[in-house]
């Protein structure tokens, strides 16, 4: 079996001229046996003539040239036709005549330029090889002619509608890997968005903090210290990213996971945001999608903590349920913005829609007393 795969595997990728030679010499060598010679098409009262030497040159203008009948339908059509109609006004009939609808069929899937062109040009010279077949006393009469004409236009709009067919599917696959792309561009920028913004957001206030702390040698090297690992975790964090976006063979990409949370609370800490945790409930033994968005959801409320109202108290409450996660994370009125370091929304909106593809519901808004509140309802919570 594996052999026959890799067999049709070769095969399929050998040129299309190569592939198509075993149709036009099967069809070549049909019509030189003896018990299928006049048993081909017949088109007028022509009397059968044995096959000859001339008769096989016709046969093989008629076969030979489906070689490139994907390659150059055009000229294939022109030397299939040119080759029926010696065949049939040599009356030798032979089974070769079977080629021409195979041109023509190959003509309407694979002509790209002067498709009308070959319409008209073709019709145009069935006239007077109708006419020329007439002039021998045929008892086909219009009607046969006719029907013939009418059958070669149904083999060619046969090969009209496999060739929109294949044009219709073509574009929707481009349809689909460019909105694959646009989606991978999309989940690139929110995973950047993720690491990058909350660790130099954390990082800024902790060096704008540092500034009011020379005179404190102790306190300012602790700050110092809190900078040098913020942008320590931000190097990691985006390894990760990029073992995600391009793993490498025998790695498995690392994704944030609910059991991260602990370590982000306490780098929102050290940046000086108090912050109180909670956690609720049993994880889920396997991290899955469920615990990395709320991860996110965790990091990017903290990291707005930070930008607007820093120094306030932040509560964290993340509740494993037996179907959901439940993440609030909610942050007093009270503390002051850090001016330099601004927000495009797009954080917010990205948990929107993370939530919101694993079919959970997220809201943020304000607090009576003018505090700012998230909230996710994310599900897929532990199993026990």
């Amino acid at each position: 079996m594996i052999d026959v795969r890799r067999s049709a595997d070769r095969w399929w990728r050998l040129d299309v001229t190569v592939r198509d030679v075993p149709l036009a010499l099967v069809l070549f060598l049909a019509s030189l046996v003896p018990a299928l010679q006049n048993n081909g098409t017949r088109l007028g009262d022509v009397p059968d003539r044995p096959l000859d030497a001339l008769g096989i040159a016709v046969v093989a203008v008629e076969c030979l040239p489906l070689i490139i009948r994907r390659l150059l339908p055009a000229a294939c059509l022109a030397l299939v036709s040119l080759g029926f109609a010696l065949d049939q006004l040599g009356g030798y009939h032979a089974v070769a005549g079977t080629a021409l609808p195979l041109a023509l069929i190959s003509a309407g899937v694979h002509l790209d330029r002067w498709r009308w062109t070959t319409v008209v040009l073709a019709s145009v010279a069935y006239v007077p090889l109708a006419i020329a077949l007439a002039r021998t006393e045929a008892t086909e009469g219009v009607t046969g002619f006719v029907s013939f004409y009418l059958a070669l236009v149904l083999v060619w709009g046969a090969g009209s509608r496999l060739r929109q067919s294949r044009a219709a599917e073509a574009a929707r696959r481009l349809h689909a890997a460019e909105t694959a792309r646009i989606a991978e561009r999309t989940r690139i920028a929110r995973e950047l968005h993720d690491v990058v913004s909350h660790h130099v957001t954390a990082m800024v206030v902790q060096a704008e903090a540092a500034r009011y702390l020379t005179g404190s040698p102790e306190r300012l090297d602790e700050a110092l210290s809190a900078i040098t690992g913020s942008g320590r975790r931000a190097i990691t964090d985006l390894r990760h990213l990029l073992e995600l976006l391009d793993p490498q063979p025998g790695t498995e990409p690392r994704s944030p996971s609910a059991g991260d949370l602990r370590t982000l609370v306490e780098q929102a800490r050290q940046a000086g945001q108090p912050v109180e945790y909670t956690e609720e409930g049993s994880r889920s033994e396997a991290p899955g999608s469920a615990e990395a968005t709320a991860y996110r959801v965790v990091q990017e409320a903290l990291t707005n903590a930070l930008k607007h109202a820093h120094g306030s108290r932040t509560t964290v409450l993340v509740r494993h349920g037996h179907r959901e996660i439940t993440v609030e994370v909610a942050t007093d009125s009270a503390g002051s913005p850090t001016a330099s370091v601004g927000g495009s929304g797009r954080g917010l909106a990205g948990l929107r829609e993370r939530v919101g593809v694993l079919g959970g519901e997220f809201r943020t808004g304000r607090q009576d007393d003018g505090g700012f509140v998230v909230l996710a309802r994310i599900p897929g919570g532990s199993a026990s």
